[in-house]
């Protein structure tokens, strides 16, 4: 059983950290005490997630997922990122798309909202669907932000670059662009001394590449090659930077911490006062001239007219 949960997770492309992928295998496995699992229980995420709910706002009627303050309305982007919800997005505090994307036509459609702002504390997740929600952050008639609070790596960076605004907190971390994929070589018999064997049709020779082979692992990487030139290119035209300041200047892979990521353009600014002061600096922009201050306006510019007649 344990060896058909990991071939399920493995049999398909994800743009995440690596270790995480590590984690959500354990977390599938249930082993509890992997030492990668350990170590992202104590990296500081619950309590970010927590502060960062807190910071949002007031709860929304009809809205299950966001929170309302001053005009904007705020959905959390946490955690790894599915295309729908499962027993994995409860065991592992994840984000369904297909649920988030309910909740953000919502937003779009509720004329209290002016601004949408996607908090992001993710370190990605799988592809399946990550295009189009982007397209939908894209296309949105409504201004959108996103503000990294914590991670915002692989797949949830590519939903970021689609915003009109990308902003992150001074200790959020950034990055991780390409796509991975895992595999299990079969070296020894089983427990139970079964080997496993596979057999494709004459036509389909490269349905099961050999991955203990070199050419076997470049028939996956050429696919997956594919995927992340797709995924280069969103962020390209996102962020307006040609392919290859993507390819060279964005991590490689790797990750930046907030201040390199705003000096390679990967995002737009650094808000040191973090998700709250985004969000008082988001709301006053809408805000309503005070009946007051008008009128005194109003006052001064009559005034104004009678001195110069």
């Amino acid at each position: 059983m344990n060896h058909n949960i990991l071939a399920a997770i493995r049999s398909q492309p994800w743009a995440i950290m690596p270790e995480y992928m590590e984690a959500i295998e354990a977390i599938a496995l249930r082993i509890h005490d992997n030492p990668t699992l350990a170590a992202l229980e104590m990296d500081g995420h619950k309590e970010r997630m927590a502060e960062a709910i807190a910071e949002m706002g007031s709860p929304m009627p009809g809205v299950r997922m966001a929170a309302y303050r001053d005009g904007v309305a705020s959905l959390p982007l946490f955690g790894p990122i599915f295309p729908r919800a499962s027993l994995m997005t409860e065991m592992s505090g994840a984000t369904s798309l297909a649920t988030l994307a309910a909740e953000f036509r919502k937003l779009e459609a509720n004329n209290d909202v002016r601004q949408i702002v996607l908090v992001s504390d993710s370190p990605g997740g799988q592809i399946t669907d990550v295009r189009a929600f982007g397209q939908l952050v894209a296309n949105s008639a409504k201004p959108v932000t996103v503000f990294a609070t914590g991670l915002c790596c692989s797949a949830a960076y590519w939903i970021g670059s689609q915003a009109g605004s990308f902003e992150a907190d001074p200790l959020a971390v950034l990055g991780s662009l390409g796509v991975m994929m895992s595999g299990t070589v079969q070296e020894a018999p089983d427990s139970e001394g079964n080997r496993s064997v596979h057999i494709t049709s004459s036509n389909a020779p490269d349905k099961r590449p050999d991955l203990s082979t070199e050419e076997g692992q470049a028939k996956v990487r050429a696919m997956i090659d594919g995927i992340e030139e797709v995924f280069i290119k969103d962020v390209s035209t996102g962020r307006k930077v040609s392919v290859d300041t993507v390819k060279q200047n964005f991590g490689r892979g790797g990750t930046k911490s907030a201040r390199q990521a705003k000096e390679a353009g990967m995002i737009d600014r650094v808000e040191p006062g973090g998700l709250s002061a985004l969000l008082s600096r988001l709301g006053s922009r809408g805000r309503p001239t005070t009946p007051g201050r008008t009128a005194r306006a109003l006052s001064l510019e009559v005034e104004q007219i009678r001195s110069s007649s």
